[in-house]
């Protein structure tokens, strides 16, 4: 290629360049907020209706047809050969790529104002606060279901978490089942030592309290670690049913959504001491104090609500300390549907974002290679021309 050439790509770059900027300002400026973001909330998709879509279309057309008209008029006729035919064709292709691309800028663009409206960090607070208080959020039909809440899913304090086990007293056609709960343990002992327990007992035995045939119907899993095997086992009886420190809001463990990055486990126990702390070691004040937040999170992302967070903590007192009272009139309203769908899109967009939409992909790289045929198809006659 001569100097000439490659400086006119340069320009046209640097052109290219500068109208990728303007669109990534006008996503950034036109980006209508968290409060307003939907399931229908997405990075842009060429969509030819409306004034990206419109603009993008004039404006590629009019830079390729100016770019085209002086690529022949002025660069042309020097008879390059294969290598330099190559280059050219490459740096086609780059122009027809960058032409088609304005409307990745604008999404970009949205991102980046997104990013500055709502951190990763403070999205993650957010996250954390639902969390914590996710138990007292549910509908009152909810809290009648087995599966959201019972004993098994507390996970503090000690002697918890437990295990079920059920009996059969009685068989036949009306059995009669007996219910227990075990604490669940873990020790972590060296394998020959674990070993030695098959033939004889040994100190472990004696630490637990167990002879050798109760360790063994106890052991949950077993798992060798390096030179060391992890044991997890039922260990003594538990009687949640009469725990008065015990209430239903910590029979659920479920989070709203998982910090990303971190263990959900260790993110359900700690978010269980933390809301153990609320009910029962800390001032009816903290408790009103989250509701707090809570309604101003609501108000953050429009939300509607209709949350009163002291009549709320009453509400949560009351069925704290009068365990057997059906929940049904607790105080939680507020548009459940529309929280879960905000956080769902806005996970998508911080951690899969979609610059470049699936459903048009295919068409996309079609009419950029399309464009770069055309373009070369044109300039290789004006090439061999003397």
């Amino acid at each position: 290629m001569t100097q000439n050439l490659k400086r006119y790509f340069v320009k046209s770059l640097l052109v290219l360049a500068f109208i990728h900027l303007v669109y990534f300002l006008y996503g950034y400026f036109t980006f209508e907020g968290i409060a307003n973001i939907d399931i229908y909330t997405e990075f842009y998709r060429f969509k030819f209706y409306d004034d990206v879509s419109i603009s993008h279309f004039f404006v590629s057309g009019l830079f390729l047809l100016f770019f085209l008209i002086f690529l022949v008029k002025n660069h042309s006729r020097e008879s390059y050969k294969t290598g330099s035919l190559f280059q050219i064709a490459g740096c086609l292709l780059l122009i027809s790529f960058l032409t088609f691309s304005f409307f990745i800028s604008y999404s970009f663009g949205m991102n980046a104002k997104l990013k500055t409206e709502l951190s990763e960090n403070d999205f993650n607070k957010d996250k954390r606060l639902l969390n914590v208080l996710n138990p007292f959020l549910y509908g009152f039909t909810s809290y009648s279901s087995d599966k959201l809440f019972n004993y098994e899913n507390i996970l503090y304090p000690k002697p918890y978490p437990v295990i079920k086990q059920e009996d059969t007293i009685v068989p036949g056609e009306y059995p009669i089942i007996e219910t227990n709960y075990y604490s669940v343990d873990t020790i972590k002992v060296l394998t020959n030592t674990f070993d030695k327990t098959t033939n004889k007992a040994d100190s472990i035995l004696d630490i637990l309290g167990f002879d050798k045939e109760e360790l063994y119907k106890r052991i949950i899993s077993k798992k060798v670690i390096n030179d060391s095997t992890e044991i997890i086992f039922k260990s003594v009886q538990v009687h949640p049913e009469h725990d008065d420190d015990i209430c239903i809001f910590l029979q659920n463990k479920s989070l709203f959504k998982p910090i990303k990055g971190d263990s959900v486990y260790k993110q359900q126990y700690q978010l269980a001491k933390d809301r153990y702390k609320l009910l029962y070691q800390s001032k009816k004040d903290s408790l009103t104090y989250e509701f707090k937040k809570l309604d101003t999170l609501f108000r953050k992302y429009k939300i509607e609500t209709s949350i009163v967070p002291k009549v709320l903590t009453q509400d949560v007192y009351r069925y704290r300390d009068n365990h057997d009272d059906p929940i049904s009139g607790i105080q939680n309203i507020f548009d459940r549907k529309a929280l879960t769908e905000k956080f769902t899109i806005l996970e998508r967009l911080f951690y899969e974002p979609n610059y470049l939409h699936p459903n048009i992909i295919g068409i996309y790289f079609m009419v950029i290679v399309s464009v770069w045929f055309l373009l070369f198809l044109i300039y290789l006659p004006f090439n061999k021309k003397k």
